[in-house]
C-alpha cells in the first residue's frame, strides 16, 4: 500500500497482496488443522513447532513463552518498522474445542478436508485460519518495514481452550511489554468487528448447614435447601438492563453448577454452587459480588446456628467498548469497507480475552474474521473465499495505523 500525493493511502496493495497469499494461507491452515492440539489433551509441542518452523522460514523468528508449570503456552514474534511508533498485537490461538463425537464429523476433525469452497476441521475456524492471516500479514509487513513506524507482535496462544489463557497472561503480565496500543484478537466471524464485551464476575458460593441424619427425630439445618433458597433469592434479584446504545446489552446472572451431598441418610453440611455474572457498564464487579454477598448474608439470618455463606470469586473481568473514536475500531471497520465488506461493530454477549486485556487498560478487538459454520460443534468448517477480505482488512488496518499522518 502507497501513500499517493495527496495524503491518501492505497488501499488496493493489501487486496493483491492477500490474493497472492491465497494459496499458502489455506496450505499453512490445513496443515495446523491436521495437527491435533485440542486444550487440555493433546501434546502442544508439534503444532507449535510447525508454526515456529513457518516464521523463521519466512524471516520471523519468534520466542517461546513458559507459563508456570514451565511449559511452553504461546510464541511470540515482533516486527519492528522504520521509526519510533505505535505498538499493536495480533493474537491468535493455536489450541482448539474437543472433537465431541468423532462419529458424527462428515470428515474426521484433523482432516483438512475441503469441498465445495469449505475446508472442514477442529480449529479451523477458532482459530487456526486467523494464525495463518496473521502471520502472512506480518510476513507481509516484514517485507515493507522500512515504509512504516512503530512495531508488531504476533502472539499465538496454546493456553486459551483451556480457559487458562496462559499465553496472554504470560505475554501482558509475566514478560508485559513496555507499551501496547492494541491488541487484534483474530476469532472468526465477517460480519462484525467485536468491539466489546459483557465482563464477568464468577464465584463459588460455599453455603453452609448442619449434618446430621436425614432419619432423626431432631432435623437439622440442610445445606441443600438453604442454597435453594439463596439461588432463588439471586434468581429473582433485579438487574439493570441496557444503558445506552453504546452498549445495548443487559446484566445477566446464572447458577452454573451445584455440588452437595452424598447417599440418603446424611443431612448436608455444605453445598456449593458456581454462579456467573455478566457485568455492564450498570453494573461492574464490585456492584456485582456486593448483590452476592447481601443476599447471602439476608439468608444466613434465616438460617440461624449455621455458618455463614462464604462467597469466593474465581474470575473478575471488566466489561468494555471501544469508543466510536479509538483508533483501532475506526481502522479496522474502514479497512473492511475498502476490501468490499458491510462489517458493523459490536458489543458481544460472552466474555472474551478482551475484557482481560481492558483490565490492563489495553483497547482490543475481540472478533472479526473468516466466515465460517460449527465453531467448537461437528464438522466445523470455514469459507475460503472470505480469507483475502479478511488478510487485507488487517493488513490495510495497521498500516493505517502504523502510518497515521
Amino acid at each position: 500500500m502507497t501513500r499517493h500525493d495527496n495524503g491518501v493511502l492505497d488501499d488496493r496493495g493489501p487486496l493483491k497482496a492477500a490474493h497472492e497469499d491465497y494459496d499458502a494461507v489455506v496450505k499453512l491452515t490445513r496443515d495446523l488443522v491436521r495437527i491435533p492440539s485440542r486444550g487440555g489433551i493433546d501434546p502442544y509441542d508439534p503444532v507449535l513447532d510447525y508454526m515456529a518452523a513457518w516464521l523463521t522460514e519466512h524471516a520471523l523468528p519468534c520466542r517461546r513463552l513458559a507459563g508456570p508449570a514451565g511449559t511452553t503456552v504461546a510464541l511470540a514474534c515482533e516486527i519492528t518498522g522504520a521509526g519510533r511508533g505505535p505498538h499493536y498485537v495480533l493474537d491468535a490461538c493455536l489450541d482448539t474445542a474437543p472433537f465431541g463425537d468423532e462419529n458424527a464429523w462428515t470428515y474426521p476433525p484433523t482432516s483438512g478436508e475441503i469441498t465445495g469452497g469449505w475446508l472442514h476441521g477442529r480449529g479451523s475456524s477458532d482459530s487456526k485460519v486467523g494464525a495463518a492471516i496473521f502471520a502472512h500479514v506480518a510476513a507481509r509487513l516484514q517485507q515493507t518495514a522500512d515504509q512504516w513506524s512503530g512495531s508488531v507482535s504476533l502472539l499465538f496462544d496454546v493456553d486459551e481452550h483451556t480457559g487458562a489463557f496462559g499465553g496472554a497472561k504470560a505475554y501482558f503480565e509475566d514478560q508485559p511489554p513496555t507499551r501496547v496500543d492494541g491488541v487484534m484478537i483474530g476469532y472468526p466471524g465477517l460480519d462484525h468487528v467485536v468491539v466489546g464485551g459483557r465482563g464477568v464476575l464468577r464465584a463459588r458460593m460455599h453455603v453452609h448447614g448442619v449434618a446430621g441424619h436425614s432419619g432423626a427425630s431432631k432435623t437439622t439445618p440442610s445445606a441443600i435447601a438453604k442454597s435453594a433458597m439463596l439461588i432463588s433469592r439471586l434468581h429473582e434479584a433485579p438487574l439493570p438492563g441496557p444503558v445506552s446504545s453504546a452498549f445495548p446489552l443487559a446484566a445477566k446472572l446464572t447458577i452454573t453448577a451445584i455440588t452437595g451431598g452424598e447417599g440418603y441418610s446424611t443431612v448436608p453440611d455444605l453445598c456449593t454452587f458456581n454462579i456467573d455474572v455478566r457485568l455492564t457498564p450498570a453494573l461492574g464487579d464490585q456492584a456485582a459480588l456486593d448483590l452476592l454477598r447481601s443476599s447471602a448474608t439476608d439468608v444466613d439470618a434465616a438460617w440461624p446456628g449455621t455458618q455463614p455463606t462464604h462467597v469466593e470469586v474465581t474470575t473478575r473481568w471488566p466489561a468494555f467498548a471501544l469508543a466510536e473514536q479509538e483508533p483501532l475500531r475506526a481502522a479496522l471497520l474502514s479497512a473492511a469497507a475498502a476490501a468490499g465488506l458491510s462489517t458493523s461493530a459490536k458489543v458481544a454477549g460472552p466474555s472474551n480475552i478482551g475484557n482481560y486485556l481492558a483490565g490492563f487498560g489495553v483497547p482490543a478487538t475481540a472478533g472479526f474474521g473468516v466466515a465460517y459454520r460449527g465453531l467448537h460443534g461437528t464438522d466445523e468448517q470455514i469459507a475460503l473465499e472470505s480469507i483475502p477480505p479478511v488478510q487485507a482488512t488487517y493488513h490495510h488496518a495497521l498500516l493505517m495505523l502504523l502510518n497515521p499522518s
